[in-house]
Order: C-alpha cells, then sequence, then structure tokens
C-alpha cells in the first residue's frame, strides 16, 4: 500500500455469527490494496471464542478496531455482522462514516426469530455436530478459497443462542433511526434475511438498498470481485462526505 492509500478512509469489516474475521480475508486482499483495513474478532468467535456475546461487547469491539485506525471508518458487516454495524453506528456515528450493511435485513420477530432461535438451539447444545456441518456447507456452497477463508478462524456454533437473543433485543432497525451517515443496504435476491429490507430502508436518514440476482445468503460471498466494488465504491462516497480530519473522533 502507498502513501496515499494509507491516508485514505479505512475500512472495518464484521463477520458473521459462528465464524471469524478471516471470513473477510479475500475481500480484504483486494480492498487493502486501496485503503487501510482491519477485521476484529468478535466476542465468542475466533480468537475470542469461549467469552460470552452481547451487543455492547461487540459494538465496543468494532468501535475499538475504528480507533486503531485513526478514530472514522466505513463499517462493512454481513449477517451477525451487519446488525452490529447498526449497533456501532447507533452508539458511535462520529466513528463511522458510513454502514454497508449485507444479508440483514431482517426484524428478528415473531415466527422468523422463533425459527433461529430453534436452529441455534439445536447448535448450542451439540456444537461440535453443528461446526462439522457448516465447514461442510460452506465447502459445498463456496469456491475453495472462499470457503477455506470462512473456516479457517474456527466455527464457534456453541454461541449461537446467545448471538440470537442478544440482536433479538436490539430491535433493529431502531439503530439506524438516528444515525446521519450514508447506508448501503445490500441483499441477495435469495436471502430470507431480506424480507423486511423496505422498513430498514425507511429507518435509514440516508440509505439506499441494492439486490444482487441469483444469491442466497451464504453465496454472496463467493463473487469477492463484486463485494470488493461495492466496499471500495461506497468508501469513495463515505470519504466525500466526511469532514477533513479523518481520524478525529470528535
Amino acid at each position: 500500500m502507498n502513501a496515499e492509500a494509507r491516508d485514505r478512509l479505512p475500512v472495518v469489516f464484521v463477520h458473521g455469527i459462528r465464524v471469524s474475521a478471516t471470513m473477510w480475508q479475500p475481500v480484504m486482499r483486494t480492498v487493502g490494496a486501496h485503503r487501510p483495513v482491519a477485521a476484529p474478532d468478535l466476542p465468542g468467535h475466533g480468537r475470542l471464542r469461549g467469552e460470552p456475546f452481547t451487543v455492547d461487547a461487540a459494538a465496543a469491539t468494532v468501535a475499538d478496531a475504528i480507533d486503531q485506525l485513526g478514530g472514522k471508518a466505513l463499517v462493512v458487516g454481513l449477517s451477525l455482522g451487519g446488525y452490529v454495524g447498526m449497533a456501532v453506528a447507533g452508539r458511535h456515528p462520529h466513528r463511522v462514516a458510513g454502514l454497508v450493511a449485507v444479508g440483514c435485513t431482517a426484524k428478528p420477530s415473531g415466527s422468523f426469530a422463533a425459527i433461529y432461535r430453534l436452529a441455534a438451539g439445536l447448535a448450542g447444545r451439540h456444537p461440535e455436530k453443528a461446526n462439522r456441518l457448516s465447514a461442510w456447507a460452506f465447502r459445498r456452497a463456496l469456491p475453495a478459497p472462499v470457503a477455506d477463508a470462512v473456516v479457517a478462524g474456527g466455527l464457534a456454533c456453541e454461541i449461537a443462542p446467545q448471538v440470537v437473543n442478544a440482536v433479538t433485543a436490539m430491535n433493529p432497525p431502531a439503530p439506524l433511526l438516528d444515525y446521519p451517515g450514508p447506508v448501503w443496504l445490500v441483499n441477495a435476491a435469495r436471502d430470507p434475511f431480506r424480507r423486511d429490507e423496505r422498513d430498514f430502508l425507511r429507518a435509514c436518514r440516508n440509505g439506499r438498498l441494492t439486490v444482487w440476482p441469483d444469491r442466497n445468503h451464504v453465496t454472496f460471498l463467493a463473487d469477492t470481485t463484486i463485494l470488493a466494488r461495492i466496499v471500495l465504491d461506497a468508501a469513495v462516497v463515505a470519504e466525500a462526505a466526511t469532514p477533513a480530519g479523518l481520524g478525529s473522533c470528535g
């Protein structure tokens, strides 16, 4: 990375449930050639496996990663990472220059939440079996280099019940209501987590919605070129809307 790239708005990537920061490595290789990047492990995942998961702790972890890059960044999250990104934007709007939220526009309520709470409970009671099944599913759905990155940091299905309960309690998309920055809601056409996307879009002060065809919740990761381009384009817009002095947290 050259000196000009080091001075650009950074990007912080936030991973999904039961996986770790390594899932973003293929995308980070491309984005990292143009601007600073980071991807923390959330509590209960990756190198923090065994720690309890709460939305407060997860948001603090992401905020710390932003601070280590100068105090302001574009936040990019997929699935759980997108919900955590919303929480960070709501709690620390001065740190979040923009938010790219991928595959996370379903309200965790009603029958939808009940189904995922049941699945999370089963995973939590039989984590090793669930980890093996998850690894098999990732390798079946994704190109080998992407699947390798997804599972490289280990899987932590035992944390699933805590995550589902925590996200349900945060009441998304409420954190977006007072966030003034740009928000990109990005969904795959065949993703059940897009079911409330219009409600999430209405919650944004400055939001836009993109739906990509022929993908689902997992296979959206397959084309890292598309993901990297979405992130880089959003970073340019967020950077242009950010006042001089990117590193200022004030």
